[in-house]
């Protein structure tokens, strides 16, 4: 949906997340995706409201891009801290056509506080242009399975980390948010490493929750409720 949102250069895209869900890295999936004519600019850094020189300047390189037959893509990370008068200048940005072509593209991407944000009635105008929305759900214990067996391939492993039962404990301490279970399984590593074992038993994992002092996922879990592996 969001590649079919860039190809159909649809006005604003929108991308919502916890902390440490994977949207970051699937901004940059996407932008190494699409279409070569297409000018890319990523702001990690939560920008101030533009100036009206600034703005002018902009939509002048807009004009420039387009007559080149390039189009024009700005992704503003962290966007759930961009104030009122910082969006409603991104408003202004993107308020440029020609020959009834919108010559800028926004991707939005943020945490969840960003739909509070632009669900205010004061945002009615910049909601409006939202064409595209998706926000990135925690991982199910199955998916948090197939993540793990994933990323262990992508490393080229030859046997997997842990049984199942221990994905299944790494799915609850981590809320199933993706940066949380590569730190455990990051820590379950160096454990293996040091002790030799190929297979991470259970007591690992819990080793690794407890020397993380339970900050860094979600919550207080509890692993008697998992039995043990």
């Amino acid at each position: 949906m969001l590649e079919l949102g860039i190809l159909n250069n649809a006005g604003f895209t929108v991308i919502t997340g916890e902390i440490g869900s994977g949207k970051t890295t699937l901004v940059r999936y996407l932008l190494k995706r699409i279409d070569p004519h297409i000018a890319v600019g990523l702001i990690s850094n939560t920008p101030q409201a533009p100036t009206w020189r600034s703005i002018a300047l902009f939509q002048d390189f807009q004009h420039a891009q387009y007559a080149n037959r390039y189009r024009t893509t700005i992704t503003i990370d962290e966007a759930q801290n961009l104030t009122a008068d910082a969006l409603e200048g991104l408003r202004m940005l993107s308020n440029v056509y020609a020959d009834k072509d919108q010559l800028l593209q926004l991707i939005l991407v943020g945490q969840p506080q960003l739909r509070d944000v632009l669900s205010a009635l004061s945002m009615l105008q910049f909601a409006q242009r939202i064409s595209s929305e998706f926000h990135l759900k925690a991982l199910s214990a199955n998916e948090v399975s197939q993540y793990i067996d994933h990323r262990l391939q992508s490393a080229d492993a030859k046997a997997p980390l842990s049984s199942r039962a221990a994905c299944d404990m790494i799915a609850l301490v981590s809320g199933g948010v993706p940066r949380p279970i590569s730190i455990l399984c990051d820590i379950a590593l160096v454990y293996g490493f040091a002790s030799g074992a190929n297979l991470a038993p259970m007591h690992w994992w819990e080793n690794c929750w407890n020397g993380r002092g339970r900050s860094g996922c979600s919550g207080d879990r509890d692993f008697s409720i998992l039995g043990r592996s």
